[in-house]
This record gives structure tokens, C-alpha cells and sequence, in this order.
């Protein structure tokens, strides 16, 4: 039988599939906790560079919580905690570096990782200010919110149940679509010669055909974080780095992107 010179081969339509998203592959239940334990795993490996890259993270976060507590209101801070969970992908992207050097065979070091960073400072300042103009958005969402907020000293506890819950609902819907988009396109960023809009579609994509593995994934970062605001940030200097460790490992369990190149530097022979 003559094919259509006109159709395309089963080659041809791959291809032309391949150049707006990376194929995924279908997770068990048990990978987010899998991926913890790589988490730590790379931690306990690199302690130097995961730690003082947590306790940098833990120290801007003390003083953005104090200067929204001394210029704002409980509802500031509320919003910038949001803010946190919503840039925190952009800002881990050292950490993937950290795993990806010790995946080489490497000895991790910080600077090798600001290296990295200029590198790719293009698609990063790309997806950054994607991240932006989510957090300005969300940002007038929250204080749109605040009109819920009691303004008695003293307020009913129904009508502070009522303010957080419409504003984690408000803000949950800010975290589906910025998890989604950062799950997996900044370590593929950092890895592969990948467009910033490439990367983030390969990643909604793998979020939505492993919804019930991801919405896990999302709960245990969420706690992780929760715990980090609790202890006051101290455990964000283990907490940060270990997730930021369990994301590279992440994407790589998750994301088939070998058709794209190697980025310069993430070869074992490099």
C-alpha cells in the first residue's frame, strides 16, 4: 500500500509531539515518599552545600516575616507566607544543581551552582516573572480577601474560620496552577536546551496523567512547609533542601526527556 505523500510518518508526528512536551511516565503511589528518601539521602551526602543554602532560605525568610510584621498586618504575612510556597521553585533551583552534581559523580559545590544559574538566566528570569505575575495576582486576591478579616479585638471564632477558609481557597487555586508549572520544568530546564514554555507544558502535563501521586506530592510539601513556618523557619534549613534534593529526583523519575540535548556542564564526561 502507498502512503500519502502528504501524510506524515508515524516518525514525522513524534517528532512534531516531542517539540511542545516531554513524555511522562505513569507513577506508583509510593514515589513521593521515594523521592523524600533520595531527598535525604542527597543531604546527608552534601550537607555543606544543602545546608547553607537552607539556612540562607531561612534567614530571608525571618526577615520578610519581620519587616510584613512591622509595616502590615497578620493578613500581610499570611499572604507572603503564600508567596513563599509560590516563588519557592525558582528559589530551590541550586538545589537541583547540588543533586544533579552528585547523580555525575561530582563533589557539590555553591559556586559550580551560581554557575549553573547564570547559565540558564534566561529561561529562569522567563519563568520567574511568570511566577510574578501569579504572586502580584494572588497578591490582590489576598487583599481583596482581607475585607473578611474580623477587625474586633476580640473576634468570633466562626468569623476567622471563615476568613481562612475563603482564603485557603483563594489561595489553593494559586498553588494547583504554580505547582503544576513548576513541578518538573525547572530541573529540565537546568538539564536539557529546553524553552521556558516547553518545560512548563511538559510538566502540567505530567501533573494531570498522575493526578492521585501528585496531589500527594503537593500535600507532603505543604506539610513540610507548614512545619518549616511552625518551628519559626528553623526547619526550613533541613526541610528546604530536602525537597528541593526530592524534586531533582522528581523529575527524573517522571520525565522522559531524552530527545532534547544535554545542556553544557550536566555530562559526566564534562
Amino acid at each position: 500500500m502507498v502512503r500519502n505523500a502528504q501524510e506524515p510518518s508515524a516518525a514525522d508526528r513524534s517528532a512534531e509531539t516531542m517539540a511542545f512536551v516531554a513524555p511522562c511516565r505513569t507513577l506508583d503511589r509510593r514515589a513521593p515518599l521515594r523521592w523524600l528518601r533520595l531527598g535525604w539521602n542527597d543531604l546527608q551526602r552534601a550537607p555543606g552545600p544543602s545546608l547553607s543554602y537552607g539556612t540562607v532560605m531561612a534567614a530571608v525568610s525571618w526577615a520578610v516575616s519581620l519587616l510584613a510584621w512591622k509595616l502590615g498586618t497578620l493578613a500581610m504575612l499570611l499572604a507572603l507566607a503564600s508567596g513563599f510556597i509560590l516563588l519557592g521553585p525558582i528559589l530551590a533551583i541550586g538545589l537541583y544543581s547540588v543533586s544533579a552534581q552528585l547523580a555525575m559523580g561530582r563533589r557539590p559545590y555553591l559556586g559550580y551552582c551560581l554557575v549553573e544559574g547564570k547559565r540558564h538566566l534566561g529561561n529562569e528570569m522567563i519563568f520567574g516573572f511568570m511566577l510574578l505575575i501569579v504572586f502580584l495576582v494572588w497578591a490582590r486576591a489576598a487583599s481583596m480577601v482581607h475585607v473578611f478579616f474580623p477587625m474586633e479585638a476580640h473576634p468570633p471564632w466562626r468569623d476567622l474560620v471563615t476568613f481562612l477558609t475563603i482564603g485557603s481557597a483563594v489561595g489553593a487555586v494559586f498553588c494547583a496552577i504554580v505547582f503544576s508549572a513548576s513541578a518538573f520544568s525547572l530541573p529540565m530546564i537546568m538539564e536539557r536546551r529546553v524553552d521556558t514554555v516547553t518545560a512548563v507544558v511538559t510538566s502540567v502535563n505530567a501533573v494531570l496523567r498522575n493526578k492521585g501521586v501528585m496531589l500527594l506530592w503537593a500535600a507532603l510539601i505543604g506539610a513540610a512547609v507548614a512545619v518549616g513556618f511552625a518551628t519559626l523557619f528553623v526547619g526550613l534549613v533541613v526541610l528546604l533542601p530536602v525537597l528541593g534534593h526530592a524534586t531533582w529526583h522528581a523529575y527524573r523519575e517522571t520525565i522522559d526527556a531524552a530527545a532534547w540535548p544535554v545542556n553544557e556542564g550536566q555530562s559526566p564526561a564534562a
